[in-house]
């Protein structure tokens, strides 16, 4: 399984979400901090769940961050999150 297949998954689970894309921006991080050979380091996660409706942007990605917490341990360098809650 990919790490863009276990992201998907470990956020299907926790937030059930309405929407939810998960991008590998690996190859356009080639070469800085972070990156590795093979890629799986950088992503961009857009996501709709009504999990984040009354939440601020700030306890809305600490979520996702704590969810994601085993992938950064295992070499994810960096997620680049645009959350929302239904409606916004």
């Amino acid at each position: 399984m990919t790490r863009a297949q276990r992201i998907h998954a470990q956020m299907t689970s926790r937030f059930a979400p309405e929407a939810l894309e998960v991008i590998d921006d690996s190859a356009l991080h080639a070469g800085h901090a972070g990156a590795r050979p093979g890629g799986e380091t950088h992503y961009t996660l857009v996501m709709v769940s009504a999990a984040f409706a009354g939440l601020n942007r700030v306890a809305r990605q600490r979520l996702v961050n704590e969810a994601l917490a085993e992938e950064f341990s295992t070499g994810l360098h960096a997620m680049a999150l645009k959350l929302k809650a239904p409606g916004e």
